[in-house]
Parts: C-alpha cells; structure tokens; sequence
C-alpha cells in the first residue's frame, strides 16, 4: 500500500512528482547500511540542491529490545562519506597470528595504537601488554581493556621507545611473541619544527624497538608506516622512510636472527588525534570558518577499523599465517586506500551534513599549505609496482631496501647528531638516508596557493 515514487537514480524527478501532488519532501533517508561513500556524497550533493537534509535509519545491530524501541533516523556521519565495500577478510589467519601469543603494542595509547589492542584482544591473545609514554592516554586504553576483556591479562608499561635500557626492562618483564610498533611521532607540522624529536622518535625508537626484538627473540615485528614516506616532503615521512628501509634490511638479514619484521603502510585515518576531521568538527561547533590549506590538496582516508583489521590482515600474509608461504621478506605491505578525497570537498560535505549551506552559512577559508605537506599523496614510489595478493584490501610493494652494513653507520652518526640537539646535521643525514627527500617542496606548495 506504499507508493514507489521512484529510484535512487532520480531522487530530482521523484521530489518533483512528489511536489505536483501537494508534497513538500524534507529529509532523504537511506535505509541501505552498506552503501559506498561515493554514492553517500551524490545523494548528499543532490539533497542539499533539492533543499533536503540526508539522513539514515539505525542499523538493525543498533536495536537494543526489540520492535518496542522507538525507531529514530540519526545523522548521516563522516564515515558514511567515505565508506568503501567491506574487504573480505581472513579472520583464520589473523587468529593463528595472535591467538595463543603474548602481544606487545606500542602506542597503544593513540588512534591506530589503541584500534589495534581492541582487534587483537578479541583473538585471545595468552597476555597483552599496552606501551605508551602518555599516562592518560594509556590508563585509558587499559581501562577500556579491562572493561572489555576481563578475562584478558594485560600490563600496561609506561615507557618512551626513545629510551633503550627501558625498553630493555619491558621486554625481559613481558617476552612479547608478536610486536604492533604504533609507536611515532606523526603531526607533519610539529615534526617540521620539531626535526630532532621527530627523528629520535621515528628512528631511534624503531632502531631500539628492532633489537630489543631481536634480542628477546620475538617472532615477528609489525610496523605501522604511512603514505608520506612516499617521496617525503616532511620531516616526518622521510623519518618512517628511514624505519621502513631499517625494517626491511632487518627483515631480508632475518636469516641469523629468526625475527620477521612486516611494515605495513597506509594514508591517513578518519577522526585520528591531530587530522582534519576533528578539525573541522571544532570549527563548524565554533560557527566557522573552516580552514584548507589548499583547493587542490587531496588525502587517502580510511576508518581507523578498517585500517587496523588491513593491518592484522597485511601482518597474517607478511608472515605467512595466512597461507604458510614466505617470500615476502624485505616487501611492505600497503593497504588498498580506494580513491583520494579532495579536501575542500570534504570540507563543503560535513558543513552539508550540520544543516547549513557552504559557503553562506558557514564560511570556508584558504589558508595555504603548512610546512612539509604536499598536495597530494601517493601510497607506491615510482619505482614501485604494486602486486595484488590474496587480499583484495592489501598490495605488495617492494621500495629499495637499504643493506645494514651501509645503514647503521649512518644511523649511529644520526643519534649523535640527535643527542647534541644539531638539527642541520639531523637534516643533512636524513638526506643522505633518504636521497628522494625534497623538503624544500612545500614552499612551492604554498606559493602556488597565493
């Protein structure tokens, strides 16, 4: 006894069927839960031109009692914006990596950090051990995993991966079997100015880390990377440039150590600490404006769960949980990132989502790019070329690896330069290590958005 005015297709002839009949239509709902995000954002371009707000039922996991509970449409979130089809996941594999081991999570305090200790603890880990140098941080990811996991045990340890002999202790007390080395230092500004932090954190901690593992005979290393180690522009991704060529040399030199190091590289993650979502949340709530850097600058995003469940996905293959196979020693493995986002659309979708107009409601503003961003990401090197594996998700790359005789000298000559503060001498090496490093390009950059 319900009309079917039309389809999805024709959203602008079934409003206007609608209003020949005296019906005034104000809200599209979407009742499908896994629709792309690319669909999402033309029902929401096409609502917000035909005066419509874009809303969406619960989902039927949202119904807590039973048909008694008031049916209520709730907001279309961010999320939803940039959702992509749910990858097929090998969730054997990823319990035949964790289930059983004692896991060690660095950073298990942040985004990425804690995402990974909520996945792993669900594949019944014999013990988690939760590292972070923040204390709040980390009592609330230990207290969140109690709550969650009360049978789990689990040890929180405060300590810096900068610092080696306390990384030591950790791992005489703890014997990890499995290490996620979330641990880093990851706002491009801050470690713009900050080059000589961002260094100790980013490669001396992975350094300390790496042997640490080495030494306690752990049986694989995951490190988390990122796309801005790609032809880095920044401090930032030329420092996990370096702990990606580290890794790998560690991984192909494996032989006499019996440890498997797995980096695993990925774009930037939705609503982590310090990216542009939150950003723009805080200044919609303030009244506006919203700030972009650029009208050209375009990121890869991914929710922080999909990103983690790539990640214990990418780790099962790269240490052949997944199908027993080797091979992979000295690849990464990046996750499949789909199709980059345009921030400024971005931008003009969550003013669309808060009920107002871009542009008249709420203000956007041009603020130019901030130092070592670059316009566009890229997730290979040109040299790079990407080959699929099992996993739809998940690709394999294989970057030049750096040999360990040619490398630790030069990183021994970095920790020096670290120790006395020399931030010229921290710079020219990381050139040396990363001849691709181009920090001068963000000043083109910015220029061009003058």
């Amino acid at each position: 006894g319900v009309e079917v005015v039309g389809t999805a297709d024709d959203v602008a002839g079934a409003v206007a069927r609608l209003k020949s009949k005296g019906l005034n239509p104000q809200r599209l709902i979407l009742t499908k839960d896994d629709m792309p995000g690319a669909r999402v954002r033309s029902l929401l371009a096409q609502a917000d031109k035909l005066g419509m707000t874009l809303a969406r039922m619960p989902r039927l996991t949202d119904f807590k009692s039973g048909v008694s509970d008031r049916m209520e449409v709730r907001p279309v979130a961010v999320e939803d914006l940039l959702g992509r089809p749910q990858a097929s996941l090998d969730r054997a594999a990823m319990a035949r990596l964790i289930g059983g081991r004692r896991v060690l999570v660095t950073g298990a305090g942040g985004s990425i950090g804690g995402e990974l200790v909520r996945q792993v603890s669900e594949f019944r880990p014999t013990e988690i051990g939760l590292l972070d140098h923040a204390e709040h941080a980390l009592y609330s990811i230990d207290l969140e995993t109690s709550e969650r996991h009360p049978g789990l045990a689990r040890r929180a340890f405060i300590a810096d991966v900068r610092d080696r002999e306390r990384l030591a202790r950790v791992f005489e007390a703890f014997r990890p079997e499995l290490v996620f080395h979330a641990a880093a230092l990851k706002h491009v500004p801050l470690v713009e100015a900050n080059a000589v932090e961002g260094a100790t954190t980013n490669v001396l901690g992975t350094v300390n880390l790496a042997e640490e593992a080495i030494r306690g005979r752990v049986a694989a290393v995951v490190m988390i990377s990122t796309d801005k180690a790609v032809n880095p522009t920044s401090v930032m991704g030329a420092t996990k440039r370096i702990a990606e060529s580290y890794c790998q040399a560690l991984d192909l030199a494996r032989e006499a150590a019996g440890t498997r190091f797995v980096t695993v590289r990925f774009g930037n993650v939705l609503g982590s600490t310090g990216s542009v979502v939150p950003l723009f949340q805080r200044q919609l709530a303030q009244g506006g404006p919203l700030t972009v850097t650029h009208p050209d600058m375009t990121r890869y995003f991914m929710t922080v769960k999909e990103a983690v469940e790539l990640v214990l996905q990418a780790s099962a293959l790269g240490t052949g949980a997944a199908n027993g196979k080797g091979g992979r020693e000295g690849k990464i493995m990046v996750l499949d990132m789909g199709e980059p986002i345009r921030i400024m659309d971005l931008a003009e979708q969550m003013i669309r989502l808060a009920g107002f107009r871009p542009g008249k409601d709420i203000k956007i503003e041009i603020v130019g790019p901030r130092p070592g961003e670059k316009l566009s990401e890229e997730v290979f090197h040109g040299a790079e070329a990407p080959q699929p594996t099992e996993c739809p998700g998940v690709l394999l790359a294989a970057p030049r690896a750096g040999d360990l005789a040619s490398l630790r000298p030069v990183i021994a000559e970095l920790e020096a330069a670290c120790r006395l503060g020399d931030q010229v001498r921290v710079l020219a090496l990381i050139r040396k290590l990363v001849p691709e490093y181009r920090r001068e390009e963000h000043a083109a950059a910015r220029a061009a958005s003058a």
